[in-house]
Formats: structure tokens, C-alpha cells, sequence
């Protein structure tokens, strides 16, 4: 079968690699109809987020059909429609049952989060940007999708609607709060609904790419763009000089500085960078890492009222340690961070999109064959103007 498979910092493939394999009586094969291409993929390729095994098949996004399952699985059967849960839990273990899916340790024993297409401390278990998948415990790591949820609704379901629902539930969202999102990319944008739909009164997106505010802006969000304004005075001066009440933060480790305007500085991030990115082997505007690894972090705390919540699923890597805790300290602040336990909302989200509650695939704006896969990453990489989500068309 054809698949994307990581070769090295820098170096992913179109590779052709043998079909996967019922390993465990508890698996199951899918044949993905849909895949996606996600700002954590880009961590892995432009060496911020380190440990990946060459061989590896990327890809924690996927939608598809049943081709087989294992004689444990109960409940699935060949030819059923399924979306994919990007975090991979047991169901049985204290976390699972718990909720907390993405710290199954069943999967990963005494490590932290296992994901589909990640570094070897996550397990490994190749992606699904492929034309079939070996899902572990599928009776957990498969959800049923009702025939009126297309596969464009249901690959946005895999991991970027529960990441925003779960950074706005991080962030303690409740009725009539304002909510800083910091990031307007396809989780921010998310965030934005999570946040409207978790009770927010007022939601203020900050980026720096004026078609991603445009999108924001369609949301009825609050828009600053931090090339032409300072994103923490005018938040500021917005909310009375109080700041607001929540914060999701989902840029992460790749944040970048702003290029112009009065947010812009001098500020010297190289240390972070070479704590966030050590691997990191750009090749002229391409795989080239964020050049300001904490300033989201660093906006988020200063943005926030005294005694406020921030909610953090941008993607950080475990060497680093770079954080503003004394400033957070004096604010009272409280900090809820992590990846998402998508098992645990996915179900309910589901339901919210059959029932016409609401629509993901405005968020949608690139589909691509298989076959373009790496040229698509290549444009996604380089921070291109319209590049939101692109979704991989494996099959129809």
C-alpha cells in the first residue's frame, strides 16, 4: 500500500509498504478513506518534537471502513463507517476509565500519551495517512459514524473539534466568560467554536496570517493580528485593563515572533530554539521551526485576568522548560494543560455534527490525492497564505 512515511528530519516519503496485520486479538484493520494533514505532523518533520523512528507512517487523523477485526473485538464488524480517535487507550486501564485515554497505560506503561504516527517514547504505532490502518483495542479506538456524518465532517472529528473542545475545557469556559485563543489555525479555529458553545461571552483570536483572522472574524470573533498590534495592551485595553478571563493556547513550541508592529522586539529566543528544535535541519524556507518557541505561552500569561485559567494543547516537547512560573505565580493563575482524551468527547461531538448542530467543514480548505501528499506538506510548512486544513482523499 502507498503511505507517508518518515525518513528523517526533513525527509518524508511517498513510500510503498506492506499492508498491516491483525498483531493482537483486540485489533482492527481499517481501510482509511480519509486522512489529514495537522500542525503536530509538521513537529515531527521539522525535528521539534524528537525520537521518531524511521519507517514510521505518519498521520494521527483518519476516517474508514472495517476490512477485519480481531476475535476479541465486540461491536465492530467488517464494512462499518468509523472515525479514528487520534490518541490510542485501552478502556480498561484506571486512566482510561477515568477519562484520561491519553494517558493510557496499557498502551504506553510509564510513559505518556500514545498517538497514531509518533515518536518512539509514544509507543510506536504507524499513522494513517495510508490506505489501511491496524487500529490497537479497537473497541476503544473506533467510533461508529451515523450515514448522515460525511467523511469530510468525520475526519475533523478525529482529533482537531476534540483537541479545541478539550483546550476549552482545560481553560474552566464558562457562561459569559472572555476567552483569549491564541492561534487561528485549524485548532484555534475550533477553539473559537468550542468557546462560543462552552457559555463565552466574548472570544478574542490572535494570529498573524490575515486569512486565518478573516475565518476567526466569520466566527464573530475578536480579531487582533500581532504583525500590526500589540496582542496583550490591546487585550487589555479591551476588557477595561483587567484582561480576560480564559486563555486557549494553540500555537505551541512553533510560535513565531511578530515581523512588524509595536508587539515586534528584539527578543532573544535562540536558546529556546535550540532546547525546542536540536534535530532541526531547515532547508531554506522549508521544515524551518518557530522562532519564538515560549511567546505564546508568554502572551497567554500576561493576557489573562489575576486569577484566571489557561488551557494549553499547543504542542510542547518534553525537553522543554521554558516558562514564565514566576509571573504566573503572582497572578494566581491556574494552568490545565496536556493532550486530549479524544475518546472521551468524540462520541458526544459526533452527535453535535448529526444532528446538524454544527458544520466543521468550513474549516476545510484544501483537498488533496495521496499522491500530492508531500507537496502538500511542503506549502503547508511554509505558513502559506489559505492553507488551514488539507484533507487526504485515500479512497471515495
Amino acid at each position: 500500500m502507498k503511505a507517508v512515511v518518515w525518513h528523517g528530519v526533513g525527509d518524508i516519503r511517498l513510500d510503498e509498504v506492506p499492508d498491516p496485520k491483525i498483531l493482537e486479538p483486540s485489533d482492527a484493520i481499517v481501510r482509511l478513506t480519509r486522512s489529514a494533514i495537522c500542525g503536530t505532523d509538521l513537529h515531527l518533520v521539522r525535528g521539534t518534537m524528537p525520537g521518531m523512528v524511521p519507517g514510521t507512517v505518519l498521520g494521527h487523523e483518519g476516517v474508514g471502513v472495517i476490512e477485519e477485526v480481531g476475535p476479541a473485538v465486540r461491536g465492530f464488524t467488517p464494512g462499518e463507517r468509523v472515525v479514528i480517535p487520534s490518541t490510542i487507550g485501552c478502556g480498561t486501564c484506571v486512566y482510561c476509565r477515568a477519562g484520561y485515554f491519553a494517558q493510557c497505560d496499557t498502551v504506553n506503561p510509564g510513559g505518556g500519551t500514545c498517538f497514531f504516527g509518533g515518536p518512539e517514547s509514544t509507543g510506536p504505532v504507524d499513522g494513517l495517512q495510508a490506505e489501511y490502518a491496524r487500529v490497537p483495542f479497537a473497541m476503544t479506538s473506533l467510533v461508529h459514524l451515523p450515514d448522515n456524518v460525511t467523511d469530510d465532517q468525520a475526519i475533523l472529528l478525529s482529533d482537531i473539534f476534540p483537541t479545541a473542545w478539550f483546550g476549552a475545557r482545560l481553560a474552566e469556559v464558562g457562561e459569559g466568560d472572555s476567552v483569549l485563543v491564541l492561534g487561528a489555525g485549524a485548532v484555534g479555529q475550533f477553539a473559537i467554536a468550542s468557546a462560543k458553545r462552552q457559555g463565552a461571552g466574548r472570544v478574542f483570536a490572535v494570529d498573524g496570517l490575515p486569512s486565518r483572522l478573516d475565518l476567526a472574524r466569520k466566527q464573530n470573533a475578536e480579531t487582533i493580528d500581532f504583525n500590526r498590534e500589540d496582542p496583550v495592551a490591546l487585550v487589555r485595553e479591551l476588557t477595561g485593563g483587567i484582561g480576560v478571563d480564559r486563555v486557549i493556547e494553540a500555537v505551541g513550541v512553533d510560535a513565531r515572533q511578530p515581523s512588524s508592529g509595536p508587539a515586534a522586539q528584539d527578543a532573544d529566543f535562540e536558546e529556546e530554539r535550540r532546547v525546542a528544535a536540536p534535530e532541526a535541519a531547515p532547508s531554506g524556507d522549508q521544515w524551518v521551526p518557530g522562532d519564538a518557541p515560549s511567546q505564546a505561552i508568554r502572551w497567554a500569561v500576561q493576557a489573562v485576568a489575576k486569577a484566571g485559567t489557561i488551557g494549553v494543547i499547543g504542542v510542547y516537547p518534553p525537553g522543554f522548560d521554558r516558562f514564565p512560573l514566576g509571573e504566573a505565580m503572582n497572578k494566581n493563575l491556574t494552568l490545565h494543560m496536556g493532550n486530549c482524551n479524544h475518546r472521551r468527547y468524540l462520541p458526544g461531538l459526533v452527535g453535535m455534527v448529526a444532528k446538524g448542530a454544527f458544520e466543521p467543514t468550513d474549516f476545510i480548505t484544501q483537498h488533496e490525492e495521496p499522491a500530492s501528499a508531500i507537496e502538500a506538506y511542503e506549502t503547508f510548512d511554509r505558513r502559506e497564505e489559505g492553507w488551514l486544513k488539507t484533507v487526504l482523499d485515500v479512497a471515495g
